[in-house]
C-alpha cells in the first residue's frame, strides 16, 4: 500500500490526519475516533509504515526551549558542477540544517537552518558552507517571527484526495 493497485481510502486518510497531529494516541483512541477496531487500526498503520507513507515518528520540540533562537533560510549557489555531488552528500550531516531543497531558478538549494545566535549562523555560512562545502554564494533571510510552523500535511481538507 499504496501502489498502482491500492489507494489510501478515507479511513487511511483519517488515521493519517490523527497520527500526524496526535502521534502519542493509542490505536484504541484512533479507532474510537474513526470507528475501527484496535486491530484494524494496527493493521492499517503497519501497512502504511511498510509502504513508507508513514516515514517515522517524532516529537515536536520547541526550538527556543533548546536555545535555538534563530531561524534562517539560506539560498545556496554552487557555480562548479563538480562540487554539487559532494555538497548533496554532506549537507544532511549538519544538525543545524533542518531542511535542504534542490531548486529550479537562480539558486541551487535552499536550507532551513536553526542556530542559537547570529554568530553561529555566520560561522555556519562562512566556515561550513563556503570553506568546507565550497559554496560560491549565499543569500540569507532571517525569520523575525513565525506565524505558522507545522510539519502537518493537508490530508482531509483537499490535499490528499486520491
Amino acid at each position: 500500500m499504496p501502489n498502482a493497485d491500492q489507494r489510501l481510502d478515507a479511513r487511511d486518510l483519517a488515521i493519517l490526519e490523527l497520527v500526524q497531529r496526535n502521534a502519542d494516541w493509542s490505536h484504541g483512541e484512533i479507532g474510537r475516533q474513526i470507528g475501527l477496531s484496535v486491530s484494524a487500526v494496527n493493521d492499517r498503520i503497519r501497512r502504511m509504515v511498510a509502504a513508507k507513507v508513514i516515514r517515522g515518528w517524532t516529537a515536536d520540540l520547541d526550538p527556543g526551549a533548546l536555545g535555538l533562537h534563530l531561524l534562517a533560510f539560506v539560498n545556496v549557489l554552487i557555480d562548479r558542477a563538480e562540487l554539487i555531488p559532494a555538497f548533496a552528500e554532506r549537507i544532511a550531516a549538519y544538525p543545524e540544517v533542518q531542511e535542504c531543497h534542490h531548486l529550479a531558478g537562480d539558486w541551487n538549494y535552499i536550507l532551513k537552518v536553526r542556530v542559537p545566535t547570529t554568530a553561529a549562523l555566520e560561522n555556519f555560512i562562512s566556515c561550513e558552507l563556503k570553506e568546507k562545502l565550497k559554496v560560491s554564494r549565499t543569500a540569507t533571510t532571517i525569520v523575525l517571527r513565525s506565524l505558522k510552523d507545522s510539519p502537518a500535511l493537508p490530508i482531509m481538507n483537499g490535499g490528499a484526495a486520491r
